[in-house]
């Protein structure tokens, strides 16, 4: 972990505070990002019960739900504290929430429904992940994660949509 993560989250933020509107452009790419995975997985869903592949949807649905689950528990478990809530640090991205930083659910979800979509094009899927580290990247300069949260969430979701590439 960083000494002093007050400076490291000062220096690493400095430029955006310096512009306003790179603030603004941060947060509703937070906000477009996680709204964006929230609306693809659904759709994904859709899309394989239109072409009643019952078999694949059954698993992207269990995978994903056992793996989220399994990851909710493991962070409630931890429950360990958000950076705003150690240091002396004004987030970016507003949030009120109390511990349960590691790992990143966020970040997770996107990188897990990134693996899923490779079912229907790989080019979506690649560009999904690239998303996903953004969205990592939002999370970290807003202020609401540390840098191991959201690679941990980004890892572990990237492994969860493997285990269920393998099944398919």
């Amino acid at each position: 972990m960083i000494k002093d993560y007050t400076e490291f989250y000062s220096r690493l933020t400095a430029p955006l505070r310096e512009r306003p509107w790179m603030i603004k452009i941060l947060r509703v790419s937070n906000w477009i990002l996680t709204k964006l995975m929230a609306v693809l997985y659904p759709l994904l869903l859709l899309d394989l019960l239109g072409r009643e592949q019952f078999y694949d949807l059954g698993l992207t649905i269990f995978i994903p739900g056992l793996a989220f689950t399994g990851l909710s528990y493991f962070r409630m478990r931890l429950n360990l504290p958000r950076p705003y809530e150690t240091w002396a640090i004004s987030p970016l991205i507003d949030k009120a929430s109390k511990g349960n930083s590691l790992p990143s659910r966020h970040v997770f979800s996107a990188a897990m429904i990134s693996l899923c979509l490779y079912q229907i094009s790989p080019r979506i899927s690649v560009l999904c992940l690239v998303f996903s580290a953004i969205l990592a990247l939002c999370r970290v300069l807003g202020g609401v994660h540390y840098p191991r949260d959201v690679i941990l969430g980004y890892f572990t979701g990237v492994l969860a949509g493997l285990l269920l590439l393998i099944f398919l």
